[in-house]
């Protein structure tokens, strides 16, 4: 792929409707695919995520999720509190989303109120490492662990769980996601929700990009660690990412990189979403919380 141009077919999504990711889940993201096991771990250097379910409700995975945790950031920004309106019903959450509220066993609304109740009721452990030297010990190592989603006792009741329209976020996440949140465009995840992996790409690459001020090539088998974990051959990562890869430059064509055998090349790069003022945020950001923003996540 050449650092210099994106295909001719492409074509660039304005950045114009913000919304925002948590960090911690930009740099190691949630499984792709239903996990078989109710612990789950995603590595990326220094940084680490540590999932760990109950054994009756199971991990986060897909799709969904994702979404979620834009909204639930993007309101917590905005907002500039930790209490998020999820809405009356799952359909209202659903359209918050943009996704058509189907009812029934195998429709949206299930599966989405599923989804949030496995979120939530799963234990995030975020952990950094930095190596230090000492002149008595040499070599030591500082880890700092916190838990990040924490939720009102009264949210999920009985079996199965009746929906409550509120939900609250613990004070470590909230500061956390108020304080590094990374913006995203919503149109571009519209346009790549039909795959998880395209969309932890699109962010993380839009992220990079605010900060890379040299090319830096990324070893396949970081990416792995990082995106893929469940791939049983190195050599099946390597294709899938590649293929959603080229879904993710299809919205966001300004990024240069190129793909060697060794790794990913980045270059430096605009990133998709600029920085705005942040009364622009404000302002743009109490229609989505009130949900008076529907274009901002439906076609």
């Amino acid at each position: 792929m050449s650092p210099s141009r994106a295909p001719s077919e492409c074509v660039e999504v304005e950045p114009a409707a913000i919304g925002f990711m948590p960090r911690i889940l930009v740099l190691t993201t949630l499984p792709h695919s239903r996990p078989t096991t109710r612990r789950f771990e995603r590595i990326n250097g220094r940084f680490s995520l540590r999932l760990e379910a109950r054994r009756s409700i199971g991990l986060p995975y897909g799709l969904y999720p994702r979404l979620i945790l834009i909204y639930l950031t993007t309101q917590a920004v905005c907002t500039k509190s930790p209490e998020i309106d999820l809405g009356r019903t799952p359909n209202d959450l659903a359209r918050r989303l943009g996704l058509a509220p189907i009812s029934g066993p195998r429709g949206t609304s299930k599966r989405l109120h599923d989804q949030l109740h496995r979120l939530v009721s799963t234990r995030f452990t975020w952990q950094y490492s930095k190596d230090f030297r000492t002149q008595e010990s040499g070599r030591g190592l500082i880890t700092s662990s916190n838990p990040t989603i924490e939720l009102l006792k009264t949210f999920f009741q009985g079996q199965p769980p009746t929906w409550k329209s509120e939900l609250v976020l613990s004070r470590q996440f909230f500061h956390e996601i108020t304080r590094s949140a990374v913006p995203v465009d919503l149109r571009a995840i519209e346009r790549l929700k039909g795959s998880p992996l395209a969309i932890d790409i699109y962010i993380w690459l839009t992220y990079r990009m605010s900060y890379l001020r040299r090319p830096c090539l990324i070893p396949w088998k970081a990416l792995d660690h990082q995106f893929g974990a469940t791939y049983a051959r190195s050599r099946d990562f390597h294709r899938s990412f590649c293929a959603h890869l080229r879904v993710v430059v299809g919205v966001y064509p300004a990024v240069r990189l190129r793909q060697t055998d060794t790794g990913l090349l980045l270059y430096p790069s605009p990133p998709h979403v600029q920085a705005r003022p942040d009364r622009e945020v404000r302002g743009s950001s109490r229609q989505i919380a009130s949900g008076r923003s529907k274009a901002q996540w439906v076609r």
